[in-house]
């Protein structure tokens, strides 16, 4: 089965639907899948609910599909340095599903490890518990979340070999691993293809039967959200 596609375009081709829930790797602009937000934004598809740390920031990222009102809804657990996020959200045009951190990251390890849901203490007493189930263990509150599952996952990775087995590149690991293991189909994006066998089996993050679709991107931008500088002094 060949999983590699010529462009980020031919492997979304057939994938992606209006009205599906996507989840997409990246955490800040690091490690997001530039050339498959790209080509999701050249699609066309509407009204997509969105999987994501969070949602890139204006012009960059998941922040070119908010521009073209692309995203009806986004699962995040940060919302900032993105005005228009911001502003389609206060004006009701954006429906924002809050969640923890962790239990983002959990929700979707669950989804991969076919664990419908879990109890976790965090939020218990707070907006993020109201209208979900509770239970006392040992004496804790506990509430109840359920597992996301999306129906496709835009996935960044370093390196692949061409049976999909995945090398992430230090932070830019991050929610990707858990998002492509997620996903009922799973597409990577990658800087660097090498020959099925090529990667040390010890040296491998995720086994290819996670992925479906391949495509490479050498030259991705990698864009830094904010940088911040000392000056020094005299200067």
């Amino acid at each position: 089965m060949n999983k590699v596609f010529p462009s980020a375009a031919a492997a979304l081709d057939g994938v992606v639907k209006s009205g599906q829930l996507l989840a997409v790797g990246g955490f800040g602009l690091c490690g997001i899948p530039e050339a498959l937000i790209n080509a999701l934004q050249a699609s066309g598809v509407q009204d997509l609910a969105v999987i994501s740390n969070n949602a890139g920031v204006d012009g960059f990222g998941l922040g070119k599909l908010l521009e073209t009102r692309q995203i009806k809804k986004m699962i995040s657990s940060y919302v900032g340095e993105n005005k228009e996020f911001e502003r389609q959200y206060l004006a009701g045009e954006l429906q924002l599903e809050f969640t923890p951190q962790g239990t983002l990251a959990e929700k979707l390890r669950a989804g991969g490890a076919g664990i419908p849901a879990f109890f976790t203490r965090t939020g218990v007493g707070t907006l993020v518990a109201e209208g979900k189930e509770t239970r006392e263990f040992d004496g804790h509150v506990y509430v109840l979340e359920r597992a996301l599952t999306p129906d496709v996952s835009l996935v960044k990775a370093y390196k692949a070999d061409k049976s999909g087995n995945l090398v992430f590149r230090r932070t830019a690991r991050n929610f990707n691993p858990a998002c492509a293991m997620a996903g009922k189909v799973t597409v990577v994006e990658v800087e660097h293809l090498v020959e099925t066998g090529d990667i040390d089996p010890d040296d491998v993050h995720l086994p290819g039967i996670y992925v479906h679709r391949i495509v490479v991107n050498a030259t991705p931008e990698k864009r830094i959200e904010k940088r911040t500088i000392t000056e020094k002094k005299g200067a």
